[in-house]
């Protein structure tokens, strides 16, 4: 976005940056807020938030800044208005701040991200978030109460479901129609848990459980849940399609993505919303594609003059994903354009259910997102709620009633849930509007 970087120089010129306050210093966290810091002007990051205020400190500690600790609302505020940076453990002191124009949300939790989020947007600020957990399970209501605030509620740039959006934004712009949105994975094995990904994620600095959910597939369910609701696309059967070209060998030589192609073309219906999948093996990972459709004979004559095929379908891609580097860029759209990077259009098109990860028995504790007991695979909506299937972010910290088989889906009939959890309000609540349209009326 080149226009982006002009309007930032004007804020900083103005000497009126975009005023950020973050929560979450995770991996992300610490990197979306070096980022900030150090290279983006006409923004400012004046306050972090983190159940464990250390990591906070840190965040700020990177930029060779002392930040103030700070246990309530007033003080945050008091503390921004004196041009201090500021810290915290109370996400939700944080959201509630006067003297911030946006919140980002960066810390793949589900019941705490939810009241942080809900906080800010019934606060008046944006909303710009890395959690495609939380999106994929209630983002719609979630947007739907920032429409009723006034304010924007997005996923951000730079992980691979905004990078997908922003690419399907530039295929429907040259007038070819987006018929699937890919993402382009090196593994998938649907049984990874947190102690096949320890040593990885000890290397890179990451948790386990968070490192196996992106090998056992449920973060690709999720990315590809909200760039469904995001587009109206839906996915062709339960998991998706996922191709897979390695052999389960993630060594193994990576096909061109443009030869993926054949793999999905029996599914693809010019004539409907679309479809969103993945594949595994391809170059450029990890990357993401599009891939679009054209019939007109003179628009096919300039695209293969262009090196992109003989069509009708064209493979579009972005060979990079840049993560936190690219969240200011989503924070500046929300705020200088009201341009949500990827939002849910209306209701869920696709949702992400829970799946044994093992044999199952009576009082065991579905863990964390990637943990031993479940993993996550993407359904549409009407087969969720004609079989009353259980979605993985609800199921986080439910007991199971009873022996559940290996690979079996989790309905709700299956697990004991937590009680007086906001996140379950939340979910009724959009079930209540969207699973029924005479409610919208």
């Amino acid at each position: 976005m080149i226009i982006i970087d002009t309007a930032l120089a004007k804020r900083e010129a103005d000497r009126n940056p975009i005023r950020v306050g973050m929560i979450g210093a995770g991996f992300q966290g610490k990197g979306i807020g070096l980022q900030i810091l150090t290279a983006t002007p006409g923004m400012t990051l004046c306050a972090v938030a983190n159940r464990h205020v250390e990591a906070a400190v840190k965040v700020f500690n990177q930029a060779g800044i002392d930040p103030k600790r700070c246990d309530t609302t007033l003080e945050i505020e008091s503390a921004i208005a004196q041009g201090r940076s500021a810290v915290t453990e109370d996400a939700n002191a944080l959201a509630s701040a006067e003297g911030l124009d946006v919140i980002i949300e960066v810390t793949g939790s589900i019941e705490y991200a939810a009241l942080a989020v809900l906080s800010a947007i019934n606060h008046g600020k944006h909303v710009v978030q890395m959690n495609a957990e939380l999106d994929g399970t209630i983002g719609p209501i979630l947007k739907r109460k920032a429409d009723q605030a006034g304010v924007i509620y997005t996923f951000s740039d730079g992980d691979q479901p905004g990078v997908q959006m922003n690419l399907y934004r530039f295929v429907q712009g040259l007038g070819v129609k987006p018929v699937l949105c890919g993402n382009i994975k090196g593994l998938h094995d649907p049984y990874r848990n947190p102690e096949t990904q320890r040593a990885f994620a000890e290397r890179w600095g990451q948790k386990p459980a968070m490192v196996a959910s992106f090998a056992d597939g449920t973060k690709i369910s999720f990315e590809q849940a909200i760039v469904a609701n995001g587009t109206g696309m839906r996915v062709a059967r339960r998991g998706m399609l996922g191709p897979d070209f390695s052999g389960g060998d993630p060594g193994a030589p990576q096909v061109p993505i443009e030869e993926t192609i054949a793999s999905f073309e029996p599914y693809l219906r010019p004539d409907e919303a679309g479809l969103v999948d993945y594949v595994v093996g391809a170059r450029p990972g990890p990357g993401v594609f599009v891939i679009g459709h054209q019939d007109d004979p003179a628009k096919q004559h300039y695209l293969e003059l262009y090196k992109l095929g003989k069509g009708p379908y064209y493979c579009f891609y972005t060979p990079y994903h840049l993560c936190h580097f690219e969240v200011p860029t989503s924070v500046a759209r929300a705020v200088l354009f009201n341009d949500p990077v990827l939002t849910p259009r209306q209701g869920p098109e696709v949702g992400v259910i829970a799946i044994a990860k093992k044999d199952l028995q009576t009082g065991e504790c579905i863990g964390e997102f990637g943990g031993f007991e479940a993993y996550g695979v993407a359904e549409n909506m009407d087969i969720i709620r004609t079989q009353r299937l259980l979605p993985i972010g609800l199921a986080l910290g439910g007991i199971v009633k009873h022996p559940i088989k290996k690979d079996s889906p989790l309905t709700f009939d299956d697990v004991h849930l937590p009680e007086s959890r906001i996140v379950d309000r939340l979910y009724s609540e959009q079930e209540r509007l969207y699973a029924n349209p005479t409610a919208l009326a």
